[in-house]
């Protein structure tokens, strides 16, 4: 599909005034009510599907079969990314009036990395075809470990705080409690960050990190920068909501890296067979109507199956604890 600049430039500006507005609504520290959460979250997904929908009157069903696929696979991602979130939320103490805050700070400089990364993903495509091996043979690696992952039930584990947070706060030192939401205070003469701005930036260097999956994991459906970047977009912009929204029913989703090791090893077998496809090689091509419905199935099997073994478990325990 065939994007301006102007267009580019619109939709990046309209993308800077939602996030803008969402910034306004959330700027005074609160509790976020389950209601609050609920009533955003839904105004964000249908967002997505006006968008969607603009896609579909431009560009046709192609564009924009593409761009749900992309959407779904990066908002099951993200709900992945929740586990961690929360192990974050914890290791730092963060009180919950200023847990929208960080998140919200957090997947803006996500978000911003993240455009990074998809154009230096477009611009290595469009020179190297044979970077879908290394995408492919990357997903189906990450499929295999997120299985591994699942059976040791690593989202138990305490968060461990990056090379690159340890930097930071040796560089700048860290003030031993919360300052409001203020990121720098003045401390026996010394500048340094408050706890605040540490768990933002953990929030987005973590958000980043798993960029790694989701950037290869999209351009197995496209290879549309603009339909990459606004996928992502729609899909971290309501994830702070989701957040408060789904932070209970976490725990009880618990096949859902099942779920997502089926999803990405299956993109990663779409781009293996479409990096042979390339190289001349006569293989079947998996198309975006197929891919859009299995990734679909995948996820609501994944949750009927794990609200079913969560209700499970939890009769078997009442019945132990039971006299």
């Amino acid at each position: 599909m065939h994007v301006s600049l102007t267009v580019w430039l619109l939709t990046v500006a309209a993308l800077c005034a939602l996030v803008a507005v969402d910034f306004l609504i959330g700027r005074r520290p609160h509790d976020v009510s389950i209601k609050e959460a609920a009533t955003w979250s839904v105004v964000w997904v249908a967002l997505a599907c006006l968008f969607g929908l603009g896609l579909l009157l431009q560009g046709g069903t192609g564009p924009t079969g593409e761009f749900f696929a992309g959407y779904i696979t990066e908002k099951s991602l993200s709900v992945d990314n929740l586990f961690v979130f929360v192990l974050i939320m914890g290791k730092f103490a963060v009180p919950s009036q200023y847990q929208q805050r960080v998140l919200m700070v957090g997947v803006l400089m996500a978000l911003i990395l993240r455009a990074g990364f998809i154009a230096a993903g477009a611009a290595i495509i469009s020179v190297f075809s044979w970077v879908f091996y290394l995408f492919g043979a990357f997903l189906i690696w990450t499929a295999w470990k997120l299985v591994q992952d699942a059976r040791k039930q690593e989202h138990e584990e305490e968060y461990q705080e990056n090379k690159l947070l340890k930097t930071v706060e040796k560089r700048f030192g860290v003030a031993d409690r919360y300052h409001g939401t203020k990121l720098f205070i003045t401390e026996n003469g010394k500048r340094v960050m408050t706890p605040m701005l540490v768990v933002m930036l953990a929030i987005g260097s973590t958000d980043v990190l798993f960029a790694l999956d989701s950037i290869p994991a999209i351009y197995g459906l496209t290879q549309d920068p603009y339909i990459v970047f606004t996928a992502n977009a729609f899909a971290l912009m309501g994830l702070r909501q989701l957040y408060f929204l789904i932070g209970g029913l976490l725990k009880k989703l618990v096949h859902l890296s099942y779920g997502l090791s089926i999803i990405l090893g299956f993109i990663g077998v779409k781009l293996v067979l479409h990096a042979l496809h390339e190289s001349g090689v006569h293989v079947p091509q998996i198309g975006i109507p197929f891919s859009l419905g299995f990734i679909v199935l995948v996820l609501a099997i994944t949750t009927v199956t794990s609200l079913r073994a969560t209700k499970i478990k939890a009769t078997a325990a009442g019945q132990e604890s039971a006299p």
